[in-house]
């Protein structure tokens, strides 16, 4: 996706100066990234709606069993992305209410890299790890 003149690159944003972080140009990044997560979470469930429609009718049970095997395999793929869409709706929503990009425990900066891999985090890498540390113990 070739980027706009008021796009930043992955590149540009990494650049910035820590004192710009969350700034107007980031936040404009991370809201297009995540609309863009958004828009293809979306998209998948609608082709896979639309796949399952064709439903091939197989005379071959050997066949019928793949493609039975196939989407429910697809299906259990389309259900984690669709428990991932509130997290992406959360994510601009805090986007909207100055919140992203802070650690919802600490309130510390999260960080450029994190978000990048993880858009949706509510978590620093620190907070995340004392957040399983006691799932863990709690045997959650």
């Amino acid at each position: 996706m070739p980027n706009s003149p008021k796009t930043l690159s992955e590149k540009a944003l990494l650049a910035m100066p820590k004192s710009a972080y969350m700034n107007p140009a980031q936040l404009s990044f991370f809201r297009d990234l995540l609309r863009k997560q958004r828009q293809d979470l979306l998209d998948n469930a609608t082709m896979t709606i639309d796949h399952l429609r064709d439903g091939e009718s197989e005379a071959d049970p050997n066949d019928r069993a793949t493609i039975e095997e196939e989407h429910s395999l697809e299906l259990r793929i389309r259900d984690r992305e669709r428990k991932m869409l509130p997290r992406v709706d959360a994510a601009l929503k805090r986007i909207d209410d100055s919140r992203y990009g802070y650690c919802e425990e600490t309130g510390d900066p999260i960080g450029l890299r994190r978000l990048l891999a993880r858009p949706t985090t509510t978590f620093s890498i620190e907070a995340q790890e004392r957040h399983e540390s006691r799932q863990r113990i709690q045997g959650k």
